[in-house]
């Protein structure tokens, strides 16, 4: 109990949060498409269907496969790199990014329009790969986001800001970064308040990292695990948890596990794990 009260202490602080952001909000089948088939160095390696939990598996892809086929057909016209990476963000929040829901997944985006910063970097991050960008998704405490690289200058997209989320001025990205890196600057609080829940001081972050598609697939069963640990469903929360290090194996997913795990204890009296 001694070795684990650190963490309880700090995971106690943050799990009744999760990736999230939300008082800023403004709303607004086949595996191989005809583009993918015309330039299959494109072929996007992560597919949409790993971000779909096992169970959801029958979840319809039509709005999905309706985006990429409009932005196929807008790629074929050569446009500057530029006026394409505005043209996905754009789409992707008319056809699939409707309302902003604090722990939504992918199936409740595909479903329903729901999402979060999680599954909407997620949408962002497969079609960043599918038109060739090369971009980061950074991993904060309480929240994700992405950088695009294009010729010499970095462009963020903030999923959960339809309106002002593609950033490109130097400054402004600037300033952005340096918030969630913790160098100073209160500009991106007032955009984008965090992962994991509500958030809105980044002052004290301690996560500023890189992830790749696959660790974002571990970041959403992370984030659906807290929503069950809050509802004290241990059992649920500890297979979600589970599930998250198969992708991640970063130190707070296995953190809450060890938490849940050790609350389950006390909760129904036995190891939950035999």
């Amino acid at each position: 109990m001694a070795k684990t009260l650190p963490i309880i202490l700090f995971l106690l602080g943050i799990v009744v949060l999760g990736f999230s952001q939300e008082s800023r909000i403004q709303p607004v089948n086949s595996d191989f498409s005809s583009w993918e088939l015309a330039y299959p160095e494109t072929k996007n390696p992560v597919s949409i269907r790993l971000f779909v939990n096992e169970y959801e598996k029958n979840t319809p892809l039509t709005n999905w496969e309706a985006l990429q086929q409009e932005l196929d057909q807008k790629a074929a016209k050569k446009l500057d790199s530029l006026a394409l990476l505005r043209l996905i963000f754009q789409k992707t929040h008319t056809r699939l990014l409707k309302n902003y829901k604090q722990h939504s997944t992918v199936e409740d985006l595909l479903n329903q329009g729901k999402y979060d910063c999680v599954s909407g970097t997620a949408l962002l991050g497969l079609l960043l790969d599918r038109y060739g960008y090369s971009y980061e998704i950074v991993e904060t405490d309480y929240h994700v986001f992405l950088e695009v690289f294009l010729n010499g200058k970095t462009v963020i997209l903030e999923s959960t800001l339809p309106v002002g989320g593609m950033i490109t001025s130097t400054s402004a990205v600037s300033n952005y970064l340096a918030a969630y890196s913790g160098e100073g600057g209160v500009v991106a609080r007032n955009i984008s308040e965090g992962l994991a829940g509500t958030r809105v001081n980044t002052a004290d972050n301690t996560i500023f990292r890189k992830v790749n598609l696959h660790e974002l697939v571990g970041l959403q069963y992370y984030n659906e695990a807290i929503v069950h640990f809050n509802l004290q469903e241990y059992k649920k929360a500890i297979d979600l948890l589970t599930k998250a290090l198969a992708y991640y194996p970063s130190e707070r997913i296995e953190g809450l596990k060890e938490l849940s795990i050790e609350l389950a204890y006390h909760s129904y009296g036995y190891d939950i794990r035999n």
